[in-house]
């Protein structure tokens, strides 16, 4: 719904609300908010002489365009004459709310065509507010004379552009391109009227540089013989930088209607030429149809005897070649005519919906040429693509078996060969005479390896005989060369075998005459391989670093030290029973005249090994002694050290601790005036720097403990790391402490706060902060100002009693919890700059110190700035220089910016945003 009375923000700025078009109303109602005198003048006239255009049909006129619609009696008069239509009958009283009723009748009437007025009201136009009534009337002009132009499906503006463009393109010096420069030098309104009516005209005797001339050719023509009232003078064209729009698009939508008969024989003209266009297309997409589905017909005809070739190769090259032309075919030259058969199908496709969309019988086709005719080519062609796809693959599938058999043959052939090599000399070699009997075993059970992999090879000597077999039924071409490869393996194979078991009964013979001598071996090698291990063991173990962190780490290791100790008989007699076994051996070779080859084949340890590392067993265990003695002293020593820094440590910690709590206990309790606090603090501080001695004694401690590497202290909790950083952090808390009393000093003397209000602030600030933190979350510093008075909606000040937190939650109920969001977000902003979410004392002591004292403001500094300019808008510099002391005037010069107002002059310097930036508003 419109409303009629709303205030005008935009009128009240100095510029006109009008409908407009949504493609144009962006861009031109902000020229309107910026209407000059010029462009005002141009519309004044140009919407009188258009208004009294229509108005003359029913034997009236107006004179002064805000004066004689205030009644809204002509305002309805004119909208009956343009629309044909009858409006509601019009109150004929002359009071304000007679004429107010009738402008809205109007405005009504207006809104039911569709137009969205924008804060357009009754009383402005009846207040006569000429720059509100100028923008009613440029509504009504593009509603009922420039909306409703069409010209190529643009509408509006962009039609009637279009239509003065395409009307004026012949001619030289015209390029129509909006609606205001391009029509200054008046060639284009000669141009329009010479396009229509070329006898009224002598378009080439004009001049670009005659704009005068120009204009007044074409209104006095346009009057005279085109009934077109002169609307503009030649003058305020020529005379204004850029003429206004809204005048220049009136007076060109009267040349349009004017012309409306002449536009009706053109668009007659230009529909014959759309129907011989599309018949000439039409035809042109026959031609290509016929051409496109000869050339594919010709090209199937003379492929399809190629696939039809079933002529076989004779090699697998041969065959992988001619299959590879069949792709080259369907990669190379069968997608483009698959393309083309596609683009034929579209175009008769696209050919019939044209010629029935446009009434024309339906297109056929030369004999033969059908889509259908076409595509049962195609079919055709794919027919005996497919057979000589699958004679191809079937005929490279045979190829491939003969190639694969020939290749499993030669593979097969030449895995056995490679086995068979070196074969029967190893079969036949004695070299079991002179082993061992575990050499002996070995080269049987390697024997019996052999056995089994001859066996598996029996298999593959199947294979290759009937690949053989099966390459001469298939006739293959070198199947006397396979033939005689075949029965070379077949010969060997049988030798083979007798070798094998020749071998296999000397091996056997060899091994019952070593089986005696090797029992005795085994039983040396299964004593003498734990007890060689315990030794090596116990020498790691003996020559082991240790490393250990107290007393208790370094007894154990003494522990079982003596333990080990206390097996070493034992393990002596187990040597003996070893060395003893290979005695035997020695005894029972030399009995039965046994040539011993080697050592023990189950073992490499040899008595003389065992004996050496005994040795060294012995010698080990007195240095091991001797180093747990060692250590056992230095861990005593770093006990010593652990003991002598806890017992300082256990004292300095609770010291530090004590005075941190002291210390927040001073900056709560808050006895005696600042002065007093200040002057207490002071000496607890010299108290605690006097403390230091007891620090230094803990770092000589500490520096011995680092250097002993000890790195763990059970009789305290406390390192040097955290002592140090407790003792900073009383350094830093006591210094900080006084530094707060230092500044509510400053605030106190510099805004003038009594020692009562600092310590109603401190009282309060110390009762919402419930963990004694020294800060104040937002809820906490919200309840701490409502506590004090502080009016957090209205940001006032006023003393309602102070409440605790309790009460101030059940305020929050009760209030639905809306306690001003808005301006407690602004004081957030103001205490906490830094988001951290925490407010400190010194910060909440100088935002009430701002609240609660007089300061100056931007706005104060303004009303100065005025005082010395002599209440102007600006200021001189020579002003400045007058009333301020010379620096201070020199440092306003440099940093005004130069005033830009109406009434600016030379020189003239802008002091209200200097101020504003002087306290953050803006950038300076």
């Amino acid at each position: 719904m419109v409303d009629y009375h709303a205030s005008n923000s935009q009128a009240s700025s100095g510029g006109p609300a009008v409908y407009m078009d949504p493609r144009e109303q962006e861009n031109d109602w902000d020229r309107d908010l910026l209407l000059d005198p010029a462009w005002e003048k141009q519309q004044r006239k140009t919407f009188t002489a258009w208004c009294n255009s229509h108005l003359r049909k029913a034997g009236t006129q107006i004179e002064n365009i805000e004066e004689d619609f205030r009644d809204g009696l002509k305002l309805m008069l004119l909208l009956e004459v343009i629309s044909g239509e009858r409006l509601p009958k019009p109150e004929r009283g002359k009071m304000r709310v007679h004429k107010i009723n009738n402008v809205n009748k109007a405005l009504d009437y207006i809104a039911s065509k569709g137009v969205k007025l924008v804060s357009i009201g009754a009383e402005e136009i009846v207040d006569g507010n000429a720059k509100m009534t100028l923008g009613m009337i440029w509504t009504i002009i593009l509603r009922f004379a420039i909306q409703d132009i069409s010209v190529e499906e643009t509408s509006a503006k962009e039609g009637l552009l279009l239509w003065c463009q395409r009307k004026t393109a012949p001619y030289k010096n015209v390029n129509v391109q909006n609606f205001h420069i391009s029509w200054k030098d008046g060639l284009a309104f000669n141009a329009l009227i010479h396009r229509h009516r070329p006898e009224l005209i002598d378009y080439d005797k004009l001049r670009k540089d005659d704009p005068l001339t120009n204009l007044n050719n074409a209104f006095e023509v346009a009057e005279k013989y085109l009934d077109i009232p002169k609307m503009m003078d030649a003058e305020d064209i020529v005379g204004t930088l850029r003429p206004d729009e809204k005048a220049i698009m009136t007076y060109v939508s009267c040349f349009y209607h004017a012309f409306s008969g002449a536009q009706k024989a053109e668009t007659a003209a230009n529909r014959i030429c759309k129907v011989l266009a599309v018949n000439q297309e039409n035809e042109h997409l026959m031609e290509d149809y016929e051409k496109l589905a000869s050339d594919l017909l010709d090209w199937i005809r003379r492929t399809i005897p190629w696939l039809e070739n079933r002529a076989p190769e004779k090699t697998m090259a041969e065959m992988q070649q001619k299959l590879e032309d069949f792709r080259g075919y369907r990669r190379v030259h069968k997608p483009p005519k698959v393309q083309e058969k596609c683009q034929l199908e579209i175009n008769f496709n696209t050919l019939q919906t044209k010629l029935r969309l446009s009434n024309r019988p339906a297109f056929m086709p030369s004999e033969g040429r059908m889509v259908s005719d076409i595509n049962g080519s195609w079919h055709n062609l794919e027919g005996a693509e497919k057979g000589y796809e699958e004679w191809m693959l079937n005929e490279i599938r045979r190829l491939e078996r003969l190639d694969h058999l020939a290749e499993k043959f030669r593979q097969k052939a030449t895995i056995h060969e490679s086995w068979t090599d070196g074969k029967e000399a190893m079969l036949t070699q004695k070299d079991y005479e002179t082993a061992s009997l575990s050499e002996v075993k070995a080269l049987l059970r390697k024997h019996e390896a052999f056995e089994s992999d001859l066996a598996a090879h029996q298999d593959r000597v199947e294979q290759i005989a009937a690949i053989a077999q099966e390459l001469n039924e298939l006739d293959y071409y070198d199947s006397p060369r396979v033939n005689a490869r075949c029965q070379k393996i077949c010969e060997q194979w049988d030798a083979l075998g007798s070798l094998t078991q020749s071998r296999r009964e000397s091996l056997e013979r060899t091994e019952k005459q070593l089986e005696s001598i090797d029992e005795l071996y085994l039983e040396y090698a299964k004593r003498a391989a734990p007890f060689n291990n315990w030794m090596e063991g116990a020498m790691e173990d003996l020559q082991d670093m240790f490393i250990v962190h107290n007393i208790e780490e370094i007894q154990g290791l003494i522990t079982a030290h003596e333990q080990f100790k206390s097996t070493l008989p034992e393990a002596n007699k187990e040597r003996e029973a070893i060395q003893a076994i290979q005695a035997e051996v020695q005894k029972i070779a030399q009995y039965n005249g046994i040539k011993l080859s080697g050592g023990n084949p189950y073992t490499t340890i040899t008595p003389k090994t065992i004996d050496n590392k005994w040795d060294k067993v012995e010698q080990l265990v007195p240095q091991r002694d001797q180093a747990l003695q060692e250590e056992l002293a230095k861990q005593q020593s770093n006990d010593h050290l652990r003991r002598k820094f806890a017992t300082q440590a256990n004292i300095v910690g609770p010291w530090i601790q004590t005075k941190m709590e002291e210390i927040g206990r001073i900056s709560i309790e808050m006895n005696g005036t600042l002065e007093d606090q200040l002057v207490n603090l002071r000496e607890y501080e010299q108290s605690i720097i006097e403390y230091k001695p007891n620090i230094d004694q803990l770092e000589g401690d500490h520096q011995l403990i680092q250097e002993a590497l000890i790195f763990d202290n059970k009789y305290t909790a406390y390192t040097m790391e955290h002592l140090r950083v407790g003792w900073e952090q009383l350094l830093t808390t006591i210094a900080r402490t006084i530094n707060e009393i230092e500044n509510q000093i400053l605030t106190r003397d510099a805004k003038g706060i009594s020692q009562e209000q600092l310590h109603e602030y401190r009282t309060s600030f110390n009762h919402f902060d419930k963990d004694h933190s020294g800060g104040l979350m937002a809820e906490e510093f919200k309840a701490c100002l409502i506590s004090l008075g502080y009016d957090v909606e209205n940001n006032k000040t006023k003393r309602t009693g102070q409440m605790d937190m309790d009460n101030y939650r059940a305020l929050l109920v009760a209030t639905g919890n809306s306690l001003g969001d808005a301006e407690f977000a602004r004081i957030m902003g103001i205490v906490d700059p830094n988001n951290s979410g925490v407010v400190t004392f010194q910060a909440f002591i100088d935002f009430m110190s701002r609240e609660t004292t007089d300061t100056d403001t931007a706005d104060q500094v303004i009303a100065s700035f005025k005082i010395l300019a002599a209440d102007k808008n600006f200021i001189m510099a020579e002003e400045l220089r007058r009333e301020l002391p010379p620096d201070q005037a020199e440092y306003c010069i440099a940093r005004m910016a130069p005033y830009s107002g109406p009434d600016a002059k030379p020189g003239a310097l802008d002091y209200m945003s200097f101020s504003t930036a002087l306290y953050g508003e803006s950038d300076l």
